[in-house]
């Protein structure tokens, strides 16, 4: 048992950050991506005073182009890549990328954007390997070799997860991604004789997938580099399920409430609530918390360190899972006929701290927050969230006005979730928004920047702004909408909605703050 239990989360000094998706950044191919607008935007946090980037989950995304359906715990979004440092590594030129598709600057046409990026994968893959085939015993000579080197140590290195991870894909692009449980049964099944088949039949596409993880992770340590070398840390996102169409439900079944049949008997939601009469029927396979627990929480320990060398600070999601989570029987329409069943609770987190000790963790504990919650919360001392835009509804004793907030919360006006602050005010009652008004002490000319300012003023120890806010931007540049299958997580911003004022009056808002002692 760990020594002590309090203080298991690692405290935060005052600062605050923006939330931006990488692929709400500009970029010429589509969407954005870890090339030079990242570095940009970089630049502009570090100009704008700001301390922290908050991304959402880095993995591949899944239905309706949700990031947190991810096709494996493990792997990054490909889309991500960066084309031009392909292009610059000589393995694109010029003219593959010459020829763009109509890409739109405001959002992403995910159909669009995938054909295009991964044709240019391919075409980047197969140049790579056939170099290092013809250059032979000339090795030495030619850095495309040492690249090469690189790539094959990466491929040791991440062994414990990328070789199922290829495999899948390769399987999965086969099968047209039909749900793997419909695979022929020795696939579904992973015997041996038939997964070493398909390891020689699917051999070139195996690889394709793990050149795409190999330039994915390269290309992200850099970035984050630059950002921790800027004095910006990244704030990344871990989904607590994951999708069954993924890499980890396919490879390790006995983890998952999967029925003899292969697919999930009961899934994950939760109920009717602010979002949803209905509730959100995520569809995600529910944990087998009895398995993970005989192997000492192997799997999850494994998954929280990986995150923790991708980012600086881990949001977890949808903590209040692991107190209890809602339980829904796979056949029902609605998330509505469900339970509450209990999570693996401080065991996990035990097991977590005596493996990897101390963690800059983030517990989003939005939703029903029942006592078991709290209770997990403050037995482990992490710091929990506060969403503004849910304030003003009832009475001043209301736990996300800031005057009830304690240091170790991190604030948002919104998250990813929510709408833009000044859709969110256009939205409200009369009555809200004269509470909002009175509030905050103003006539709600700029409300972005008076959510942005009340955040900020808060003693929470992070203040965290979406981006949208900052630039002003109203509902129909909302990123999600829960509940909502399609039509989201596409929102991009473009360089010219940028101006040097918003960067400087953000920065006087953090300096007044003290959320930025030492900047500039």
């Amino acid at each position: 048992m760990p020594p002590s239990l309090k203080g298991w989360y690692m405290h935060f000094p005052r600062s605050s950050g923006i939330l931006l998706h990488p692929t709400s950044l500009p970029g010429p191919y589509g969407s954005g991506d870890f090339g030079k607008d990242a570095f940009r935007f970089v630049d502009w946090l570090a100009a704008a005073g700001q301390k922290m980037w908050q991304i959402l989950p880095l993995g591949g995304i899944g239905p309706g182009n949700s990031p947190y359906m991810s096709s494996s715990a493990f792997a990054g979004n490909v889309l991500m890549i960066d084309l031009d440092d392909l292009r610059m590594q000589g393995w694109l030129d010029a003219e593959d990328l010459s020829h763009h598709a109509e890409f739109d600057e405001q959002r992403v046409d995910f159909s669009v954007v995938y054909h295009y990026r991964m044709k240019k994968l391919h075409l980047a893959a197969k140049y790579f390997f056939a170099s290092n085939a013809r250059k032979g015993l000339l090795a030495g000579l030619f850095s495309d070799n040492k690249r090469y080197a690189e790539y094959e140590a990466f491929c040791a290195e991440e062994k414990s997860w990328l070789d199922d991870y290829a495999l899948f894909m390769a399987l999965a692009e086969k099968y047209s991604w039909e749900d793997w449980g419909h695979w022929e049964p020795g696939l579904a099944r992973r015997e041996k004789k038939a997964l070493e088949n398909a390891a020689v039949e699917l051999a070139e596409e195996i690889n394709f997938w793990r050149f795409c993880q190999w330039s994915f992770f390269r290309q992200w340590r850099r970035l984050k580099q630059y950002a921790n070398d800027h004095g910006v840390q990244v704030i990344g996102d871990i989904p607590i399920f994951i999708a069954y169409q993924s890499a980890e439900v396919w490879a390790r079944p006995g983890l998952f409430e999967l029925g003899e049949d292969l697919f999930p008997t009961v899934i994950a939601g939760v109920p009717p609530d602010y979002f949803s009469e209905t509730g959100q029927r995520w569809g995600n396979p529910l944990y087998r918390w009895d398995a993970h627990e005989q192997e000492g929480y192997a799997w999850w320990i494994e998954r929280l360190r990986k995150m923790t060398e991708l980012a600086d600070i881990v949001r977890i999601d949808h903590f209040r899972g692991f107190a209890g989570y809602w339980e829904i029987p796979a056949s029902e329409p609605t998330a509505i006929n469900g339970r509450w069943m209990p999570g693996p609770g401080e065991k996990l987190f035990n097991a977590v701290q005596e493996k990897l000790g101390t963690l800059p963790i983030i517990a989003e504990d939005l939703g029903v927050v029942t006592p078991d919650v709290v209770a997990l919360l403050e037995k482990f001392d992490l710091p929990g969230m506060r969403i503004l835009h849910f304030a003003f509804g009832g009475e001043l004793e209301n736990p996300y006005l800031p005057h009830n907030y304690k240091h170790n919360t991190v604030v948002y006006g919104g998250t990813h979730d929510n709408d833009t602050t000044i859709g969110w005010f256009n939205s409200l009652s009369p009555n809200e928004r004269t509470f909002v008004c009175e509030y905050l002490h103003t006539d709600a000319s700029e409300i972005n920047w008076n959510i942005i300012r009340a955040s900020s003023m808060s003693v929470a120890d992070i203040a965290i702004h979406s981006f949208q806010d900052v630039l002003g931007l109203g509902a129909e540049h909302r990123m999600n909408m829960p509940g909502q299958s399609e039509g989201y997580w596409e929102w991009r911003f473009s360089w010219k909605q940028v101006s040097p004022e918003q960067a400087d009056k953000l920065f006087e808002i953090t300096v007044e703050s003290g959320r930025c002692k030492a900047c500039r």
